[in-house]
């Protein structure tokens, strides 16, 4: 049984974890705070990035924290926040893609994308691609991207990212999460490709207790928990993220979540990635799209 007891010193490393303020994503910067690095907090709302340092620091963390301004519905500001970092920073030991939004109001990005496919997946990939160059310059570094059990239902629907069709919350938020461990898998093939050293991981949280299920009515929160049973802690939930970041034993192009009641509960581990997400037909035209609608293309030919 893995947990955060487990995380070697982690001091000297230089992290960032997007949507660090709340959920998962709190845990897993309090976690690598506790264990000696530098965490970075980039949170779309800088208010809440700085109590969540406050919070962070009750603890008897020896890292460092820092808050920084991250819009991933934006990529003028993905742009900007990844010039600031590297100006500010000379390495990214890991990047944690842990931010995301489920099944809200229909609404879109401000490049015009369905709001789940443009911060989940979108935001995340302009994020890699512009802080890839220091990565790959700091030795055994790692790219962790959040993806989820909502995957496993998941499709691209090439025709509707921009909600040209229509809008079904959930099935946009499968295909997010679907996109972000096609994103992941994917760039480790393009990686192992190039001959790069970083290692591209996906990890999954299996089902917590988060303000991820805002959205949700109270009546579909029931029905969610009686269908898939009890809700971790986050703490828990951010265990595959932080196995993924730190572990010796984890394999570039996998995907980490709960070990038990089929990926939805217990502690982590590798997890079998199922076809749709191995798809590479799929994942060219996935990528392809990505680069033309951010202006990036890495790994650097």
């Amino acid at each position: 049984m893995w947990t955060k007891d487990n995380i070697p010193d982690q001091s000297g490393k230089m992290i960032i974890v997007t949507g660090a303020n709340a959920g998962i994503g709190f845990e897993t910067a309090l976690a690598l705070y506790e264990a000696g690095a530098h965490v970075v907090l980039a949170c779309r709302n800088l208010g809440k990035a700085n109590e969540a340092i406050v919070r962070i620091k009750q603890s008897s963390g020896a890292g460092v924290l820092e808050a920084a301004q991250l819009d991933l519905g934006d990529l003028n500001s993905v742009r900007r926040f990844a010039e600031t970092f590297i100006k500010q920073h000379l390495k990214l030991d890991v990047l944690i893609n842990n931010a995301g939004i489920m099944i809200p109001p229909a609404t879109k990005t401000v490049q015009g994308f369905e709001s789940q496919f443009g911060v989940n997946f979108i935001g995340h990939f302009a994020l890699t691609g512009y802080l890839y160059p220091i990565l790959n310059s700091t030795p055994g570094s790692r790219i962790i991207t959040l993806s989820s059990m909502a995957y496993l239902y998941g499709k691209i629907d090439f025709d509707n990212l921009k909600s040209e069709k229509d809008y079904e919350p959930m099935r946009e938020y499968q295909q997010s999460k679907l996109a972000d461990l096609i994103l992941s898998v994917e760039l480790q093939r393009r990686i192992t490709a190039k001959g790069d050293g970083v290692l591209s991981i996906a990890a999954q949280p299996g089902a917590n207790k988060t303000e991820l299920s805002r959205h949700m009515s109270v009546h579909a929160y029931k029905e969610a928990v009686e269908r898939v049973g009890e809700l971790m802690e986050p703490w828990q939930g951010a265990l595959p993220s932080l196995y993924a970041a730190v572990s010796n034993e984890v394999t570039g192009g996998a995907l980490y979540g709960p070990d038990e009641d089929g990926g939805y509960r217990g502690y982590p581990a590798e997890a079998t990635i199922t076809a749709n997400a191995l798809d590479e037909d799929v994942a060219k035209k996935l990528w392809k799209l990505a680069e033309e609608v951010t202006g990036l293309i890495y790994p650097a030919v």
